[in-house]
């Protein structure tokens, strides 16, 4: 199968470790034998990742280090986000595969992701970047820096930034020719570089972050792929998560995932738009699946033994919350 996956922040960084680069690559190598474990299996896979903390900590040492050297936009933070998360899956992925006597390619597109100007995500932050801080601290630095600081499902308080929808990929015919290869891509990289068409074939880079679930979806539609899985830390998707009547599901229906959103069971910062990206693809196409899984078990996930499958509605209209 024609398989996009896109990797929550735990397989890039494991909590209590400090956040060297030396400690992502470690993390990254077992995120590769879960990635390879696909692969083995004659899984056609594309890899998407997300980037919050290491943006945000790019982000916070170009701050810091002004004073020595020019600060660089959120946008090429961005893009440096990319080439460094990158780099590190084509080597551990690379290294996996060739342990395994598997002769592929790994590719590391950075891309970038047309945006709407005027997009209602710019008026309203609220993707989470970068550290977690208590909320006295978090009152600082919108005082010291103006930023907006939201408290991110129960975890502690993070900055937040404008996280608008994907529009069009840039890049989409260079990834289209070699995933026809067969090469392994890691491409859209923390939801792609967010970029404006300010002119006739002109692109300006903004402040944004895209949401890498949304991005993926965009990806997945645009490849024909068969899945789209989203990899994350918990086992399936869950309602009234946390409580002592809390139900994990094997599966949801279109309905479901729609009376589940009504009723506010996902968190915005987490789950919600996992469970919108997945509901918007499989409507998107007769015929696809989606997959919300934990790391640790992607492969049991693609043979229905974990993870939660998004099941079409019996009838097949893309929902207003899903949009």
């Amino acid at each position: 199968m024609k398989i996009v996956v896109a990797l929550g922040g735990n397989a890039l960084q494991k909590e209590g470790v400090p956040a060297t680069a030396e400690a992502q690559l470690e993390v990254i190598k077992y995120t590769s034998i879960c990635l390879a474990d696909m692969i083995e299996e004659g899984h056609q896979i594309v890899i998407v990742h997300g980037n919050g903390p290491q943006v945000g900590r790019i982000v916070m040492q170009n701050e810091y280090a002004n004073k020595v050297t020019p600060a660089m936009p959120f946008d090429l933070c961005g893009a440096m986000s990319q080439g460094m998360i990158g780099y590190h899956i084509q080597q551990a992925l690379r290294c996996e595969l060739q342990k395994r006597g598997i002769d592929k390619s790994v590719t590391s597109v950075i891309t970038q992701v047309v945006v709407d100007e005027d997009d209602e995500g710019f008026k309203n932050p609220t993707k989470p970047i970068g550290s977690f801080y208590t909320k006295e601290d978090a009152e600082k630095l919108i005082d010291e820096k103006g930023y907006n600081m939201k408290e991110d499902a129960g975890r502690g308080y993070r900055r937040v930034v404008a996280s608008p929808e994907p529009k069009k990929i840039v890049e989409i015919d260079t990834i289209k020719k070699l995933f026809d290869d067969g090469q392994i891509l890691v491409t859209v990289g923390g939801g792609g570089v967010p970029v404006v068409e300010s002119g006739k074939n002109e692109l300006e880079g903004v402040a944004a972050v895209i949401d890498k679930d949304f991005a993926a979806e965009k990806l997945a539609e645009d490849l024909n792929a068969d899945v789209l899985m989203i990899l994350t830390a918990v086992d399936k998707v869950a309602i009234n998560f946390g409580k002592p009547n809390q139900i994990n599901l094997d599966s949801m229906t279109m309905e479901e995932g729609e009376k589940y959103i009504r009723e506010n069971q996902f968190a915005s910062g987490s789950m919600l738009p996992k469970v919108k990206a997945t509901m918007r693809f499989v409507s998107s196409k007769e015929g696809r699946k989606a997959i919300i899984a934990s790391l640790d078990k992607a492969k049991e996930a693609l043979n229905g033994k974990s993870g939660t499958v998004i099941k079409a509605s019996d009838k097949r209209v893309l929902c207003s919350s899903v949009k």
